[in-house]
């Protein structure tokens, strides 16, 4: 790496979080952008797909056109499985750091990428060399790891109000109820050949009822925390906008934990994250706020005649839930202030 910038390659830069990525690192000041690569539409400017992004990039090219020995950071925004051959390929033979956005090094126990994936991991060797990385809870050594495994957007917006909480053991570990709702654009560009239902830009349609992909990656940080398996319910939702993700989870506090304490302590544990912000008791929550953003925002409120408290956790499922949380630990691993780049 240069004194002053970062070389690096996107893989997968056409799609939507691809998209939103180059935008947010073509107005990075350290970011040096060498290649923009996809399978298709090879020659073309950036422009051609996204108008918002303003500055000249390289065009669009193959992978096998990378000059590797020149690149510090490839982001990985492909379709599950890719970036395992590719990231065998690089890992051992250059000195880069792949930041992945797909599932691929997400689950560190390859028998449960089988099972929620459907496909063998190519690359169990290099899962010693990975770290999943929720940003807020990830910052430590980060810079060690070859490997950084960004989460879903889903357990995003799940284990930033929740995993405080476990880890100060201040929840009951049933009952849990987690219904989250995302745009269509958490799909990717196939949403068409993915969801079938009729009217799917103008309804609401719940999937994944029992095996969405996800419950896998929450298992597995619940499970660091707890030690034990956390019983909950978790219903996903489809709904017509494009992006925005608002999950309203139900939670039974502990005996003698009140709704002050699981607030007080959220506060507490995210006071210098700074894209993690606390509401007041009870306010209102909605996307409009997080929109376009890297931000976060949570609201703890009481439930009439009733035990449980609902916690609702907002976030922009292609920022904070994908690119902008990869940019967030490129700037932890080279030690910058993590809000650079980053509205």
């Amino acid at each position: 790496m240069s004194l002053n910038k970062i070389n690096i390659t996107v893989a997968g830069a056409t799609g939507y979080v691809g998209l939103d990525l180059i935008k947010i690192l073509s107005s990075h000041p350290r970011a040096r952008i060498k290649y923009l690569c996809a399978q298709k539409n090879i020659g073309k400017n950036i422009q051609f797909f996204d108008k918002r992004i303003k500055k000249r990039l390289p065009k669009i090219s193959n992978l096998k056109n990378v000059n590797w020995n020149e690149i510090d950071v490839l982001f990985c925004s492909l379709p599950t499985g890719a970036s395992q051959i590719l990231a065998k390929k690089l890992i051992k033979k250059y000195n880069l750091k792949i930041i992945d956005l797909s599932a691929d090094f997400r689950l560190t126990n390859k028998k449960d990428f089988y099972k929620f994936y459907k496909k063998k991991h190519s690359a169990p060797e290099l899962l010693k060399f990975s770290k999943y990385s929720l940003t807020e809870f990830a910052k430590k050594d980060l810079n060690k790891f070859k490997i950084i495994a960004c989460p879903g957007c889903y357990p995003t917006s799940i284990q930033l109000p929740i995993l405080p909480l476990l880890k100060k053991r201040l929840l009951n570990t049933k009952g849990m109820i987690i219904d989250s709702k995302s745009g269509y654009s958490g799909a990717g560009k196939n949403l068409k050949k993915k969801f079938t239902h009729k009217n799917i830009f103008s309804s609401i349609k719940t999937y994944g009822i029992l095996n969405h992909r996800h419950t896998a990656e929450i298992d597995q940080e619940f499970k660091k925390v707890t030690k034990s398996k956390i019983h909950y319910n978790f219903t996903p939702h489809l709904i017509p906008t494009f992006r925005g993700m608002l999950s309203t989870i139900y939670v039974e506090p502990k005996e003698n934990v009140t709704i002050n304490k699981i607030h007080k302590e959220l506060k507490n544990f995210h006071k210098k994250n700074n894209f993690v912000k606390i509401l007041p008791i009870n306010k209102n929550l909605g996307t409009e706020n997080v929109i376009n953003t890297n931000l976060c925002e949570i609201s703890v409120c009481k439930l009439k005649g009733s035990k449980k408290i609902m916690i609702l956790s907002a976030i922009d499922n292609l920022i904070k839930g994908a690119s902008g949380q990869a940019v967030q630990n490129m700037n932890i691993i080279y030690n910058l202030n993590e809000k650079i780049g980053l509205k």
